[in-house]
């Protein structure tokens, strides 16, 4: 199939209006606008840079008005542009990779898919409103991340210590054999600085730095732990008053809603989210739904978890879980049901602690 070659009409759209497209990348943003008529008004590519950025929208704002745009990449490498965009009053809108089908009848170029975004905008096709990642929850999404990566560093730090003990002297090991995790770490940590001359030496040279790294490691989780519920708690104290929920469910919880909420429809939008709406799994003489594999995995986790906690010390939702399994539902189907009820709740949390306060009537 012949590909479609991509035009470029220099001057501004007579209609007014124009879409801007963008297929984002590390160092460079190729970027298209068009007419409310579909056609190409120009295509340039911009650095990822603060002044590319400026100049970007001031070329595609050159060409026309720009009141919408469709971004490929919103949380990852066109994170930085949304945001820029969003302050000139820009609405975006995030597009996903164009369709398959489409990338091989046409071929695959920056330019191309920069226009597929545009279309897709236009078209009414994506619709989904890019988080503004400008605010506490991007704060709580850089702390969890943070956390996260430390508490991956310490485990794996941890299993090298506990191996290198295994493989150590017999005098050596005995000395730490039957110690806790904690002792043992202290114990290590405490090792003296003596010259490296032999095996043994270096082996517990190793091991105190090993275990100084885990103490520092479990100093930063402390603390970063400590910052995301100081930010959890001001910015939505009754999740905390949730039974099941602690500050890291919580920050996820909020991370997946982001800083602007309402871009979701309502509750069983942000239930899509999450995964857990019923997906249809009827056929036949079957009528029955099924867990929904789909939606963000790690809040999906986080409803999961919550669920168990309920389950093991909640009376009305062992007592629920009684009821339903009388009925004949299976295991499964019941912590569905519950993780979507959590997650109605829980979206009018999040809405209601996020939603921007009202102006104060003017007074007379």
């Amino acid at each position: 199939m012949p590909q479609s070659p991509v035009h470029s009409q220099p001057g501004p759209d007579p209609a007014g209006e124009v879409v801007l497209g963008v297929d984002t990348h590390k160092d460079f943003h190729v970027a298209v606008v068009l007419s409310l008529l579909g056609q190409v008004l120009g295509t340039r590519s911009f650095r990822t840079t603060a002044a590319g950025y400026r100049a970007l929208l001031a070329w595609a704002q050159s060409l026309g008005v720009v009141r919408r745009a469709g971004v490929e990449g919103t949380g990852s490498y066109g994170k930085a542009l949304t945001r820029q965009l969003l302050a000139a009053g820009v609405a975006v809108v995030e597009v996903n990779q164009p369709d398959r089908a489409e990338r091989r009848r046409r071929g695959k170029t920056d330019a191309i898919d920069a226009e597929a975004a545009a279309r897709a905008v236009l078209s009414g096709r994506a619709t989904a409103t890019a988080k503004t990642g400008n605010g506490q929850v991007e704060m709580l999404r850089m702390f969890k991340l943070a956390r996260e990566s430390a508490v991956k560093a310490r485990t794996q730090t941890l299993n090298q210590l506990k191996t290198m003990i295994i493989t150590a002297d017999p005098e050596l090991r005995d000395q730490l054999t039957g110690l806790t995790t904690p002792k043992l770490v202290r114990h290590c940590a405490g090792l003296p600085d003596q010259p490296v001359t032999d095996i043994t030496a270096a082996a517990r040279y190793t091991l105190r730095l090993l275990a100084r790294r885990v103490q520092q490691l479990t100093a930063e989780i402390t603390d970063l732990a400590r910052q995301l519920k100081a930010t959890v708690t001001a910015l939505a104290p009754a999740l905390l008053q949730q039974q099941g929920i602690g500050p890291d469910h919580a920050a996820q919880l909020l991370i997946t809603a982001g800083d602007n909420p309402d871009r979701l429809r309502s509750e069983a939008a942000f239930a899509a989210l999450c995964g857990v709406s019923p997906i249809q799994a009827s056929s036949g003489n079957t009528t029955r739904h099924r867990l929904n594999r789909g939606g963000d995995r790690h809040a999906n986790s986080a409803l999961y978890l919550i669920v168990v906690c309920r389950l093991r010390h909640c009376p009305a939702t062992r007592a629920y879980t009684a009821r339903r399994t009388a009925d004949g539902k299976s295991k499964r189907d019941i912590i569905r049901c519950l993780k979507r009820y959590i997650a109605r709740d829980i979206h009018k949390i999040i809405t209601g602690a996020l939603r921007p306060a009202e102006p104060a009537p003017a007074t007379p």
